[in-house]
């Protein structure tokens, strides 16, 4: 690997999906260091909208940042904001997420997930980029049991159409690696978290359902001693973590410049510790406590029993491993929540 450099603030930044959680405060932080930054978004309703053009307002202020609505699987688009931007580097964010949603609509994923990712690496063939970084998922480890999960374990038996689909994206960016010498960097993400994060995650709907008056759902069959384990991970640590390695792309190795990284917390906890400290964070937001009403039901199709991220190879190369206590994040979500949504 070759020495880690700080980010270059002349460059153009590509980001697609910048209306999402992670694509937001990427943006944001690279448009605070002066860097010029191209977002793209097709502002899909998969959830409230109203809170992807929320996190677009924190990045309107900045006069290097431009914004195009369009969809990645628009061939024409993507190929005509290459041309005219030129971007240096790209951050692929854009894809349907979500495992369970993947069980109800399954072209959505092969629509954004593969045909749009597909998009991104002919463009990268035709307009080359020093580096492509991309987003791919802990859900690749499917049922893994060996803990944590390193990048070098075996991942050919996920357990969701999603999870699928972001190890398709590896071996399709591998393959242009190696064909057409792009520089890429896939990044396996560890459930993402913080204020104005996705509202189909389960922190987040644990905290919808409690001001709406309704119990939250756990999915772990009620069996405390079996608990399911997620190694979450706060958006600052991911933003981070990615900042780090935009301007550290691979070198030609004996294959193809091509690496994956996980990006976790490397600290797994209980999914009822995590809900325990939910509760405890929105009580301090609200000044009083709150205690969710909980249903125990069996795990979901697709749904993994235990999540938990060898951050080792991350190190190495940039010097940085995820670091955020839930006490932290989650408080810093739970005041949040309450600011936006007005609750009491």
């Amino acid at each position: 690997m070759s020495a880690y450099k700080p980010l270059d603030t002349a460059k153009t930044y590509l980001i697609t999906g910048a209306a999402g959680f992670i694509g937001c405060f990427l943006a944001k932080k690279l448009l605070a260091q002066g860097c010029r930054v191209i977002g793209i978004d097709n502002i899909n309703d998969y959830y409230d909208v109203n809170l992807k053009y929320a996190r677009l307002e924190l990045l309107k202020p900045f006069d290097k940042f431009t914004f195009i609505k369009g969809d990645i699987a628009d061939q024409a688009m993507i190929n005509n904001t290459f041309a005219v931007y030129k971007p240096d580097i790209v951050v692929n964010l854009a894809a349907q997420a979500g495992v369970r949603y993947s069980l109800e609509n399954p072209a959505a994923y092969i629509h954004s997930n593969i045909v749009g990712f597909f998009n991104i690496l002919e463009a990268c063939r035709n307009h080359p980029v020093e580096h492509l970084v991309y987003a791919s998922s802990s859900s690749v480890y499917g049922a893994n049991t060996k803990v944590p999960f390193a990048e070098t374990d075996l991942v050919d038996r996920p357990v969701s159409l999603y999870a699928a689909t972001k190890k398709s994206n590896e071996l399709m960016a591998y393959t242009y690696s190696h064909l057409y010498n792009i520089p890429a960097t896939g990044l396996r993400f560890f459930t993402v978290y913080g204020p104005l994060g996705r509202p189909d995650m389960a922190y987040f709907t644990f905290a919808n359902k409690y001001f709406a008056g309704e119990p939250i759902r756990i999915y772990n069959n009620g069996d405390f001693a079996h608990d399911l384990y997620r190694d979450f991970t706060y958006i600052d640590d991911i933003v981070e973590g990615i900042e780090r390695l935009l301007a550290n792309p691979p070198v030609s190795g004996d294959i193809a410049p091509h690496r994956v990284f996980n990006i976790g917390n490397n600290s797994p906890e209980k999914l009822m510790v995590f809900i325990n400290t939910l509760e405890q964070c929105l009580s301090k937001a609200v000044g009083r406590e709150i205690v969710f009403d909980k249903i125990f039901e069996p795990l979901k199709p697709g749904d993994v029993p235990a999540t938990y991220a060898s951050t080792d190879l991350l190190q190495q190369a940039v010097g940085f491993k995820p670091h955020t206590p839930i006490e932290v994040g989650l408080q810093q979500f739970a005041d949040w929540y309450c600011r936006y949504y007005q609750v009491k």
